[in-house]
């Protein structure tokens, strides 16, 4: 087995550049802080470097990478064509949690792209994330670093949990503060379309290039043999070891629900919990519940950590109490799939 280094980014920051960016030269895989999640991350024009991005995660190979940079400079090294939407996006974007796919340069393996023509590349705002890649002179290729299907990791110690043995170096640089990966947007057609939501939101999009599509896969299920541009559209993500089911509609009902299926499973001696904002906490009185928040931004920030604690404290099943409306697309997205599209509406169940 791999041994793991950890180094503290506060306690040594030019020491943590200094190894990951050293790493990254020689074909290593870093763990690196973002502002969304933590990444995987290996030299974007080593396919060899990057394949074991794959093996270390136990990735699908058809699932492309999001190449990150540290400055403008580096876009030309990972995009072959920036059309004037993409310009737009990442003028007024970046750095930030928004990912652009653009047409790739001839240097980005088909192993980043899973044999696509086009690329993911965004500049993150985190600015450990962009010292570590500057200091490496190439881009970065990274996922989230998680086991394949798992939470996504916004601690240190949850991409140790799932990495360790597998990866040469961890940098530890504190919580990240978005929690969900980054709004992905396919901007090479005539319109944009969002493929993957994050903090960055449709409307926000639209006020900045005018119309934007919602790819019909954010809420669905992509076909199996869907060919999808984006990381996050096909195969189950983000789900803890509990069973996660999904309520929505009206609030007083859906808590009803709720609590019905929580003392079946108290009964069978299973240990469950539920996921909410914090107005619906008060539905749960006697319920073992994990409030998410006031509000969507709070939600991300709140909700793989809640997912990756819930199974640290051995539950068997998680309620999630949807409000579409207040914890927005990412959230709602995110716990979809980790729920493997168990959905629960006016008391029908839809697999």
């Amino acid at each position: 087995m791999m041994k793991t280094k950890m180094i503290f980014a506060w306690k040594d920051r030019e020491n943590a550049v200094r190894e990951a960016a050293e790493e990254l030269r020689r074909g290593g895989l870093v763990v690196f802080p973002t502002e969304t999640v933590y990444g995987l991350g290996a030299n974007a024009f080593d396919a060899e470097a990057v394949r074991h991005i794959f093996e270390a995660k136990g990735r699908p190979q058809d699932n492309p990478l999001i190449v990150h940079i540290a400055d403008m400079q580096q876009l030309a090294d990972a995009a072959g064509e920036v059309g004037d939407t993409a310009r737009i996006l990442m003028d007024t974007f970046w750095p930030g949690p928004l990912s652009v796919i653009v047409k790739k340069s001839a240097r980005i393996p088909d192993a980043v792209s899973a044999g696509l023509e086009t690329v993911a590349v965004r500049m993150p705002e985190n600015e450990l994330a962009r010292e570590i890649i500057a200091r490496a002179e190439l881009p970065v290729a990274a996922p989230s670093a998680n086991t394949s299907g798992r939470p996504s990791p916004t601690l240190a110690r949850h991409a140790f949990e799932d990495l360790c043995g597998k990866v040469p170096l961890i940098i530890d640089g504190g919580p990240c503060r978005v929690g969900v990966e980054s709004t992905v947007v396919d901007a090479t057609g005539e319109v944009p379309v969002i493929l993957r939501p994050g903090d960055i939101t449709p409307e926000m999009i639209r006020k900045a290039v005018g119309d934007v599509k919602i790819h019909h896969g954010i809420m669905g299920e992509a076909a199996p043999e869907e060919v999808c541009a984006s990381p996050g559209m096909k195969y189950k993500h983000y789900a803890p070891r509990a069973a996660v089911t999904v309520f929505t509609g009206d609030k007083k009902e859906v808590a009803k629900q709720i609590d019905f299926r929580y003392h079946i499973d108290s009964m069978q001696g299973k240990k469950a919990a539920v996921l909410c904002l914090d107005e619906c906490a008060a539905f749960y009185p006697q319920l073992r519940v994990f409030a998410l928040g006031a509000g969507a931004a709070e939600a991300e920030a709140a909700l793989f950590r809640t997912l990756r604690e819930i199974d640290e404290q051995g539950f068997d099943t998680a309620y999630f109490h949807a409000q579409e409306e207040k914890m927005g697309l990412a959230v709602m997205n995110r716990i979809i799939r980790a729920a493997g599209h168990r959905v629960v509406a006016a008391g029908e169940e839809k697999e």
